[in-house]
């Protein structure tokens, strides 16, 4: 998908020059960005399919920012309904944060002009519309450091996304219940798995061992990796015994995935396009909405390194291939022969975690419990108890520190995203921890996480789960900052 190198390896890759989804880059601070909401063509195990798509002017997807550049992106409609798109993770004004509770929509044939300065790091863009975020009007947002450009290592961008042949609209439906099914098959999950114990783990409310959590709400066509299965993978340019740093976005509406690095150990070492103190391991997980920067160094003996993304609690899987040149590629079945666990009641990776740089050090000017609701059947999901609509916002004041802590009390895991601010992950259950920086982070079910920070901007802002399943039935709210 991107593939840079600083030493110039890479540099007349037609792979990467050609690929799908390769980002613009722009180099001079006063070039403004053009952005295009339209639909495009993909195949999925052979077939063609029709997406939406966030276009730039070189006809890729996705945008690449140098250090120092300005967001300044023109972004036109030409799609024949209205949309709005979001910059998950980044902190514009709000008048530019592209959600419809304080933005105008954009009509068809509508353009609007963005200007801002970005946050460096791995981010993406969104129609914060659920059914077409269901439909892949999405793409990456690089933004990158002078850290960045000085690392001896080539970048490589990992979107993922849950693909059906349906329409959107009759994945949500069928979701939902609003497709005439029989609402009693909507009582149970597509896959259970065994709550972890996380009285143990998290020191309070114990004896969850025996109890189920659901998953996987919807079992899609396809998993795509860049817009590939695996039966058709990219296949990236590497250098062998050389770095990588995996730019990983879970783009998917409604799939947590692990990333399966095989027998070989990553190091992660951003969370939401922040760093963090590196974590080393095998296997990450990671929930919609949430982005994992993991450096990887290749095999020295030349062969081929799979990159999958496993779906939790089923067998499918997709992902990419990094091989050098002339390296043998073995196809790999886009079916697992087990399952792969789950990861929405894990708790390890993010007890784990460590911010490089934490938020300074102070008392809660305000602590705020927020209750997490709602169930399979019928499938409606809340914020303390309501849909949006019927919200009450939760209040805050600019420059005030704010802890909020998710009470969930629901059996399915919940990704909730803040926008407008960077947040730090403080507690599980009752226990204190100073953990990552995050805009997104995955609630187990019947268990509470506590994030911590200082009010922004005096605006509205959203506060959202990122499964659109359930944004679409209403599990949104608003961060109501005052002066």
């Amino acid at each position: 998908m991107i593939s840079f190198t600083r030493r110039g390896f890479l540099g007349a890759s037609t792979a990467a020059a050609t690929s799908l989804l390769l980002p613009a880059r722009v180099r001079a601070a006063s070039d403004a960005l053009s952005l295009t909401a339209t639909t495009r063509t993909i195949e999925v195990h052979g077939r063609a399919a029709t997406v939406m798509g966030l276009l730039n002017a070189q006809g890729g997807t996705g945008l690449t920012l140098d250090p120092g550049q300005r967001f300044r992106v023109d972004l036109t409609n030409a799609l024949d309904v209205e949309t709005i798109i979001h910059w998950h993770g980044q902190i514009p004004p709000n008048a530019q944060d592209g959600v419809p509770n304080t933005n105008p929509m954009l009509a068809p044939g509508e353009s609007k002009a963005y200007d801002y300065a970005p946050r460096p790091g791995t981010f993406w863009m969104h129609s914060h519309i659920p059914v077409q975020e269901v439909g892949f009007l999405a793409a990456p947002l690089i933004v990158r450091s002078a850290a960045d450009l000085a690392a001896d290592r080539q970048e490589v961008v990992l979107f993922l996304h849950d693909f059906s042949f349906k329409a959107p609209e009759e994945v949500l439906a069928e979701v939902t219940g609003d497709a005439g099914m029989d609402h009693s098959a909507m009582a149970m999950p597509q896959a259970e798995a065994p709550v972890q114990d996380m009285g143990a783990m998290a020191g309070g409310m114990p004896g969850m061992g025996a109890m189920e959590m659901d998953l996987n709400d919807f079992d899609f066509d396809a998993y795509l990796a860049n817009d590939r299965t695996l039966d058709d993978p990219e296949v990236v340019q590497v250098e062998p015994g050389g770095r990588v740093l995996l730019r990983a976005i879970n783009a998917s509406s409604m799939t947590a995935f692990w990333i399966d690095l095989g027998r070989v150990s990553g190091r992660l070492v951003a969370t939401d396009g922040d760093p963090c103190q590196p974590f080393t391991a095998t296997r990450f997980g990671f929930a919609p909405g949430q982005r994992l920067d993991i450096e990887i160094d290749l095999p020295k003996d030349g062969s081929a390194l799979p990159v999958l993304a496993l779906r939790e609690g089923a067998r499918e899987r997709t992902g990419i291939v990094l091989a050098p040149g002339g390296a043998k590629v073995s196809q790999i079945e886009d079916m697992a022969g087990a399952d792969h666990p789950a990861f929405s009641g894990d708790l390890a990776q993010e007890s784990a975690l460590r911010a490089v740089t934490p938020l300074a050090a102070r008392p809660a000017d305000r602590s705020q419990m927020v209750m997490l609701g709602g169930s399979m059947m019928p499938y409606v999901w809340t914020i303390n108890g309501q849909t949006y609509g019927s919200h009450a916002p939760i209040p805050a004041r600019s420059g005030e520190r704010v802890e909020v802590t998710f009470h969930n009390m629901s059996m399915m895991a919940h990704p909730m995203h803040l926008h407008g601010h960077v947040f730090q992950v403080v507690g599980f259950g009752p226990n204190r921890i100073a953990g990552a920086l995050r805009d997104t982070v995955h609630v187990p079910p019947m268990n509470m996480v506590t994030i911590a920070f200082d009010a922004g901007e005096a605006a509205p802002w959203m506060l959202h789960c990122h499964h659109m399943g359930h944004l679409q039935t209403g599990m949104m709210t608003e961060l109501a900052v005052t002066a």
